[in-house]
């Protein structure tokens, strides 16, 4: 979490000469985060590092997001071809902490997140690729790329990806809506003195069905979601935006995907990036699949699961491996 070289210059060009460059978060990605301090100035430092990052759309979406209303941070200066962003710092306030430090406000911050979910919908997408099937598929197919070989499992993949194909219909939508793929409660802020939902890593979003965030948020990989608040907030989505079975078909196969992808990206992460904390998140994200994979609509990817991964093969594929209990 050094600095990036070139980091002091351009914030100078942007007023900030002498500023104190602090080490703020990492993520599953390239990009790496700094708070930067002048006197009682804060922003933060997005390092986005070219060839793997492209910060343009993070720049792109926050500016969309906010010219609509929401609390996207601010861009305050921007190098793309170094891939530095200096944007607005939304402080330390995050949703997850905030549960935990008054559990009797989960309902009332969760109700607030699947709230503003409709209120997105409301605004059609501009310059989005769609997330359409071949997405989907591509996405899928993390889960026998990564999680099956580290435990040594020789799976029917071409069959794996017929039974993703007699479901990927229900997710398909005439009228998509801006999905961000990462909206869970560790990129949920509480800004401000009304404690507004603040919205963090959206630079991936992409045109498609709604109900991909509502899943992102009811079915975290990184904190246990209870079935009542998930069963309550699915609840109160429906009733919010008029929707029915049609979008609880959806919502499921959307969290079958979205986990099997988790599983394939938390191994990856793992093996090839030596992060084995993502490996201990695993057994949660089974515990998501297994709840989708019990709904009728995904009974073709339920069967290939019975047919090709053991219960006992089902949870922290470094802990497994580490057993010797793969195939």
């Amino acid at each position: 979490m050094t600095p990036p070289a070139d980091a002091p210059a351009f914030l100078t060009t942007l007023g900030w000469d002498g500023a104190v460059i602090a080490p703020l978060a990492g993520d599953a990605s390239f990009r790496r985060y700094f708070r930067v301090t002048l006197g009682m100035r804060r922003a933060v430092l997005m390092d986005a590092p070219p060839p793997h990052e492209d910060p343009r759309p993070f720049i792109a979406i926050a500016r969309w997001l906010v010219g609509r209303g929401f609390a996207a941070p601010a861009i305050l200066g921007a190098d793309e071809v170094r891939g530095l962003v200096l944007i607005e710092d939304f402080g330390d306030d995050r949703m997850r902490e905030a549960i935990e430090a008054d559990p009797d406000a989960t309902v009332r911050l969760y109700s607030d997140a699947v709230d503003l979910l409709a209120e997105l919908r409301r605004h059609a997408p501009e310059n989005l690729a769609p997330y359409d099937e071949a997405v989907l598929h591509r996405e899928a197919g993390l889960f026998p790329e990564w999680y099956c070989p580290a435990l040594g499992l020789d799976v029917d993949v071409q069959g794996y990806r017929a039974a993703w194909e007699r479901v990927f219909a229900h997710t398909l939508t005439d009228t998509p809506v801006t999905v961000l793929r990462d909206y869970h409660v560790e990129n949920l802020m509480l800004v401000g003195p009304k404690r507004t939902l603040g919205l963090l890593d959206f630079q991936d979003a992409l045109a498609g069905h709604p109900a991909y965030d509502l899943v992102s948020l009811l079915q975290d990989a990184r904190r246990d979601v209870e079935p009542s608040i998930e069963e309550a907030m699915l609840d109160r989505y429906l009733r919010t935006t008029g929707e029915g079975d049609a979008f609880l078909n959806a919502y499921h196969v959307l969290g079958a995907q979205r986990n099997a992808k988790i599983l394939g990206i938390f191994t990856r992460l793992w093996k090839r990036d030596g992060k084995p904390r993502y490996a201990a998140l695993c057994p949660r994200v089974w515990a998501y699949l297994e709840r989708d994979l019990s709904q009728p609509v995904l009974a073709p990817v339920a069967e290939w699961f019975d047919a090709n991964v053991p219960p006992e093969l089902r949870g922290d594929p470094q802990r497994l491996s580490d057993a010797g209990t793969g195939a």
